[in-house]
This record gives C-alpha cells, sequence and structure tokens, in this order.
C-alpha cells in the first residue's frame, strides 16, 4: 500500500512560479513511474507530467511543455511539479499518481493503470 499526500498548492498571479510536492509512505517509491494529472473545473483529468523509476526520464503534455518540470528524490520519497510561467487555464486540482502496472514507460501516463491517486491540491491562477 502507498500514500501519496500533496502540497504546494496556493493562488499565484499569471506569471508566477509554485513547486508542487508528493510524498509517498512505503519502501518501494521507486518501483513506481511517477506522475502528476490535473482537474479543471467542469473538466476532466488530465495527464501533466510523467517521471520515470530513476528520475533519468520525464514526458509532458504539451499544454506545459517548457513551462513545467517534473523530478523525484527517491531517497526521500517525494516527487516534485516546478511550475512557471503559470496562466489561468493552468488552474486546476493537482494530483500525484503512482503507476506500478509493470507495463513499463508509457507515456502519457494512462490514468486506468495508476495504482496510487493523490487527494489533490489546489492551484489557482489569476490573470
Amino acid at each position: 500500500q502507498v500514500q501519496l499526500v500533496e502540497s504546494g498548492g496556493g493562488l499565484v498571479q499569471a506569471g508566477g512560479s509554485l513547486r508542487l510536492s508528493c510524498v509517498a509512505s512505503g519502501r518501494t517509491f521507486n518501483d513506481y513511474i511517477m506522475g502528476w494529472f490535473r482537474q479543471a473545473p467542469g473538466k476532466e483529468r488530465e495527464f501533466v507530467a510523467g517521471v520515470s523509476w530513476s528520475g533519468s526520464t520525464t514526458y509532458y503534455a504539451d499544454s506545459v511543455k517548457g513551462r513545467f518540470t517534473v523530478s523525484r528524490d527517491n531517497a526521500k520519497n517525494t516527487v516534485y511539479l516546478r511550475m512557471t510561467s503559470l496562466k489561468p487555464e493552468d488552474t486546476a486540482v493537482y494530483f500525484c499518481a503512482a503507476d506500478g502496472s509493470g507495463t513499463g514507460w508509457r507515456m502519457p501516463l494512462r490514468q486506468d493503470l495508476i495504482n496510487y491517486w493523490g487527494k489533490g491540491t489546489l492551484v489557482t491562477v489569476s490573470s
């Protein structure tokens, strides 16, 4: 069992930056591909970014490429999402996700293959 707890959300002006963190419980953190999803008001949850088991490989949705950076620290059981040049359309609840499906590095992450979800952290970008 893995529990994921996100933090770092908040209110920021357009053009600003935030860093989200997600701490995982358990001792098998590096067995999981980790990712971030988001859900804007009235919209479906969508993939944002994914990072491989070691952190050496990353993948981004086109909408955030060049602005967001995903990373992980396996010694701290933590995955991060650094968000810069934020736009009002980035406003959403951001969810941390762990994929331990064993299907390999396939991006974007599929929600039906996610084993564990965090409860989410709200990011609001004002114009």
